[in-house]
C-alpha cells in the first residue's frame, strides 16, 4: 500500500482507469482536504462544499472509466471543476431565491380576494375562542394586555396581583395560544387556499 502513495497522479488515473478503488482513494485522500477549503471559501456552507467535492470526484471515476484521462495538472483539473460547481451551486440557488420571491409577490397579490374578509373575520373567531378557553385570571391579564393596551404595572394595579405574576401569566397565555392556534391556524390556511 505504501507504495501506491509514492505514485504520480499521472500514474494514480492509469490506475483509475482500470478500475483501481484504492488509486482513487490516494488521489481522494490527497486532494479533498484543498477542494473542500476552495468550495468552502466560496460557498460558506460545510454541507454544500461537500457536496461539490463528492461531486467532483464521482465526475472524475466516471470520466476515467469511460476514458483515460490524460492532464499535466490534476489539481488544477480539479479545482476548475470545483469551481464550476460552485457556480452552479450558486445558480441554482439564485434560481431557487428567484423563484421563492416571485412565489412570495404572487400570493401577496393573491391576497387580495374577495374572500379576505371573511377569512379574517374566521381567524378572529378562532383566535377569540382559544382566548375564551384561557382558565379566568389568565384571560383577564390576556385581554387588559392585548386588548385594552394596558401596561404590566397598570394591570397589576386594577387585578391587585404583582408586575411578575402579570408577565408569568402572559407568557403563559402565549405559549397556550401560540400551541393551539398554530395547528389551527395552519390547517386554515391548507384548506381555505
Amino acid at each position: 500500500m505504501e507504495e501506491i502513495l509514492d505514485l504520480t497522479d499521472r500514474q494514480l488515473l492509469s490506475l483509475i482507469s482500470k478500475g483501481s478503488e484504492s488509486a482513487f482513494s490516494v488521489l481522494f485522500y490527497r486532494y479533498n482536504r484543498l477542494l473542500y477549503a476552495h468550495a468552502y471559501n466560496k460557498l460558506r456552507d460545510v454541507e454544500e462544499a461537500k457536496d461539490v467535492v463528492q461531486e467532483v470526484f464521482i465526475n472524475l471515476w466516471n470520466i476515467a472509466q469511460r476514458q483515460p484521462l490524460v492532464t499535466e495538472n490534476l489539481v488544477g483539473y480539479l479545482q476548475t471543476a470545483v469551481r464550476n460547481k460552485v457556480f452552479d451551486t450558486l445558480s441554482k440557488k439564485k434560481s431557487a431565491s428567484t423563484y421563492l420571491t416571485s412565489l412570495q409577490d404572487f400570493i401577496d397579490q393573491a391576497e387580495v380576494q374577495t374572500d379576505y374578509p371573511i377569512r379574517e373575520r374566521q381567524m378572529q373567531d378562532i383566535i377569540d375562542t382559544a382566548i375564551l378557553a384561557l382558565p379566568n385570571r389568565m384571560r383577564a391579564v390576556f385581554e387588559l394586555s392585548r386588548k385594552q393596551h394596558l401596561s404590566h404595572k397598570e394591570i397589576a394595579q386594577q387585578l391587585n396581583i404583582s408586575d411578575q405574576t402579570v408577565t408569568d401569566q402572559i407568557k403563559k397565555a402565549l405559549r397556550i395560544l401560540r400551541v393551539k392556534l398554530g395547528i389551527i391556524l395552519s390547517l386554515l390556511f391548507v384548506f381555505i387556499r
